[in-house]
């Protein structure tokens, strides 16, 4: 009997919730047919979904520095050709000594990131203490370590 009386209840609501819309939807006016669905109640559920859905909504833009610290590490998308220039670069350098990379070696920055060299390549360089690198971003979402002082630009990507 409960389940009989809470069916009718709810589909009591959803007549007077279609009663509502279609008075809303024969308005020509746009600013009135938008207050008019605006003045529509909502059912429980809804009400409490409503704000949740707008805090969702209204995520703020990252900060520099979460830009940096995320830098690599994003899911793959498609690129954006109007993307800022911030996000397609990070300078940084290799904590301690460093004197070349072999394929598949791990290379830490002294902002704590950790990056793979995946395109099987290796160098030997002249030993450097604290080298600037900078890892860049091209167009299609491909990472290159670029260190300071040489020419070679390994590909690589974000383990940590």
């Amino acid at each position: 009997m409960k389940a009989l009386f809470l069916l009718l209840l709810v589909s009591g609501a959803a007549v007077a919730d279609d009663a509502a819309l279609l008075q809303c939807r024969s308005l020509n006016d746009v600013p009135s047919r938008v207050k008019c669905y605006d003045a529509i109640p909502l059912s429980g559920a809804a009400r409490v979904a409503a704000p949740v859905a707008a805090a969702a909504a209204v995520v703020a833009a990252p900060t520099p520095q979460q830009r940096e610290q995320n830098f690599g590490m994003e899911a793959v998308k498609a690129p954006k050709s109007a993307e800022p220039e911030e996000n397609k670069s990070i300078s940084s350098s290799i904590a301690g000594k460093f004197d070349g990379w072999s394929g598949n070696e791990l290379i830490k920055l002294s902002n704590g990131q950790v990056w793979r060299i995946i395109d099987g390549s290796s160098a030997v360089l002249a030993p450097m203490t604290n080298p600037k690198i900078t890892v860049e971003r091209n167009f299609i979402g491909t990472y290159f370590l670029k260190v300071e002082g040489t020419n070679n630009s390994p590909k690589v990507r974000r383990v940590q």
